[in-house]
């Protein structure tokens, strides 16, 4: 099932076919399906076949299918045709062992179809196009082994990046570059109970009708069991929170020419009036607009 959020009151839905089922009164938001585990998906595919509810998605808002508030670990050097792109390009040895990552903390995410302001702090915005698993219950302590009970589905995720703002002259380091306002991107849905290996998903990224990034997740170095292992270590990681699994190669900053001082060249990142598109067959589109902060 393809499980989405929608409207301004952002209801939980199927996206089936041409059109949405409502699952109210069985999911009145996102956090509730989840919690209620396979009984609720259950519940939910029977609502489907009943179809008492329904709006064609043509006429939806599409949310971010996202828990507010939820974590969201996301995976750092973690495909190696990336990691030394963007080495070679700074001067630096490649961070391709040992796990590492960040944090997004905004507390809402963009949607499908959304304008994502552009920083006021930035002349390099970047694009990241990941997949997200969305942990379906409470997990401490986890081995890598055991990753697939606590997987409740699969989405696409947006990863919004600053590439000039310098930390390393800063006492202390919050990962700003990472994080402002519209930071991340989720959606269009969240597909859960059909099998997908996360570690073999095919993702594409489309700037402006130009194929940017193409690649499979089981090129990951590190996997989403390793992940959850080393993140749930003596940590609780929650129903919601996501884990996403890193890029591949092709962002503007590991594909762009470094000027005489040092700056990347400034034409494959994003800008106002950009249309990015962050595809895969098995999820399908999550499309974003770069604006113009107000």
């Amino acid at each position: 099932m393809k499980i989405v959020v929608f409207g301004p009151d952002k209801r939980v839905g199927v996206w089936a076919g041409d059109v949405v089922v409502d699952l109210a009164p069985l999911a009145t938001d996102l956090l509730g399906l989840i919690e209620g585990g396979a009984g609720a998906l259950a519940d939910a595919a029977k609502m489907v076949e009943a179809a008492t509810k329904v709006y064609p998605i043509a006429g939806v808002q599409l949310q971010a299918p996202h828990v507010p508030g939820a974590r969201i670990a996301c995976a750092g050097g973690n495909f190696a045709d990336h990691a030394a792109a963007m080495a070679q390009r700074t001067g630096s040895a490649p961070t391709t062992t040992g796990i590492w990552g960040f944090w997004k903390v905004g507390r809402d995410a963009a949607g499908p179809g959304a304008d994502v302001p552009y920083p006021a702090r930035t002349h390099r915005l970047d694009y990241e196009g990941e997949l997200a698993i969305v942990l379906g219950k409470p997990a401490t302590d986890v081995k890598a082994a055991d990753l697939k009970p606590y997987i409740w589905g699969v989405t696409l995720f947006a990863d919004w990046s600053i590439r000039d703002q310098r930390e390393a002259a800063a006492p202390l380091k919050f990962g700003m570059s990472k994080n402002f306002n519209g930071s991340f991107s989720v959606g269009p849905c969240i597909v859960v109970g059909e099998n997908i290996d996360e570690a073999n998903v095919h993702i594409e990224t489309w700037v402006n009708a130009e194929q940017r990034q193409d690649y499979s997740t089981r090129d990951m170095i590190v996997s989403f069991g390793e992940y959850l292992e080393y993140l749930t270590t003596d940590f609780t990681l929650h129903p919601g929170d996501m884990i996403t699994g890193g890029t591949a190669k092709g962002t503007a900053a590991d594909s762009s020419p470094r000027l005489p001082d040092g700056k990347s060249s400034p034409e494959r990142f994003l800008k106002p009036g950009d249309r990015i598109e962050i595809r895969s067959p098995a999820i399908g589109t999550l499309t974003t607009h770069i604006v113009a902060k107000p």
